[in-house]
């Protein structure tokens, strides 16, 4: 848990947006359950910013390969939303990039237990959003959820999936 007053640890996500003929997609996996932090989440592939990292940007691409084994050649980079703020001391870059299929993804089996998509405009339906609450340490704490099929995508990864949610349906997007 993180402590207020202590350093935040800079890390980044890649948000793989996968551009089928048929529509968009948006590239998630779900992480390892004997891992340290997050087990068993849904989550973006990224992780810490690390020395040999000279952006978030470099990081998020490199923790893609070492995860999922997507090379940084085969992502389109379009922007970053929303720097986010976890519970657990983590600064994340949300970095946003297109990816072409075909996908040939080799998962990192100690960090990555799989990888799937989701339809982008699942995420875009504002009835695919809730909004969960559970008491933890004492205060009751509140945070979305996007129940999709049998997975339930919440915390940091839903928070940013809000973030590019409100981004792609502002005012004005696409007029």
């Amino acid at each position: 848990m993180y402590e207020p007053g202590r350093p935040l640890t800079a890390a980044a996500v890649l948000v793989p947006i996968v551009t089928h003929a048929s529509g968009l997609t948006v590239l998630l996996t779900r992480r390892t359950a004997h891992l340290e932090t997050h087990a068993g989440q849904i989550s973006f592939p990224g992780g810490r910013v690390e020395p040999v990292d000279d952006s978030p940007v470099a990081a998020a691409l490199r923790e893609t390969e070492e995860e999922i084994g997507l090379p940084r050649r085969h992502v389109r980079l379009i922007g970053t939303l929303d720097t986010y703020v976890t519970r657990t001391g983590f600064e994340v870059t949300p970095v946003v990039g297109l990816i072409s299929p075909p996908l040939s993804l080799i998962l990192d089996a100690f960090e990555v237990a799989e990888a799937f998509e989701a339809p982008l405009d699942f995420f875009l339906e504002p009835g695919s959003l809730q909004r969960h609450s559970r008491q933890f340490e004492g205060r009751e704490r509140h945070f979305y959820v996007y129940p999709f099929n049998d997975h339930f995508i919440w915390g940091a990864t839903a928070g940013m999936l809000v973030n590019l949610s409100e981004l792609l349906t502002a005012p004005g997007k696409g007029d």
